[in-house]
C-alpha cells in the first residue's frame, strides 16, 4: 500500500474511493497545514522544473498557482493583494519581461 503524508487536493479522497480503492485522510491543524502547504509549493516547483512539454509546464504552473491561492488564505490575505504587491513592485522595479541577467557589481 502506498503511503503519500502529503496535502492533496480537497476531492482527491473522493476520486479515489470512486477509483474502488479506500485511503486514509485527517484535517491537519493551522501550522501542520502552512508547513504542508510550503513542502507542496516545492513538490509542484519541482514538478513544474522537471515538464518537459509546455503543456506539462502549464498544468504544473496551474498547481503551483493554487498553492499560491492557498497560502495567500494562510496570511490573511486574498490572492488579490497578493497581486497588488505585485504589481507595486514591477512598477518600482519591473519584472523578468526584458531577460535581464546580472553578471556582477563593481563596488569602487
Amino acid at each position: 500500500m502506498p503511503t503519500y503524508h502529503k496535502l492533496v487536493r480537497d476531492r482527491i479522497p473522493a476520486i479515489i474511493e470512486q477509483s474502488g480503492k479506500t485511503c486514509r485522510t485527517k484535517i491537519v491543524d493551522d501550522n501542520e497545514y502552512r508547513e504542508a502547504l510550503q513542502k507542496k509549493s516545492y513538490e509542484e516547483f519541482e514538478e513544474y522544473i522537471q515538464a518537459t512539454t509546455d503543456e506539462q509546464a502549464v498544468e504544473e504552473l496551474a498547481d503551483l498557482l493554487e498553492v499560491m491561492h492557498a497560502l495567500a488564505r494562510v496570511h490573511g490575505v486574498s490572492f488579490a493583494e497578493v497581486e497588488a504587491v505585485r504589481k507595486e513592485k514591477a512598477d518600482k522595479r519591473g519584472g523578468f519581461l526584458e531577460k535581464v541577467f546580472l553578471i556582477d557589481v563593481d563596488e569602487k
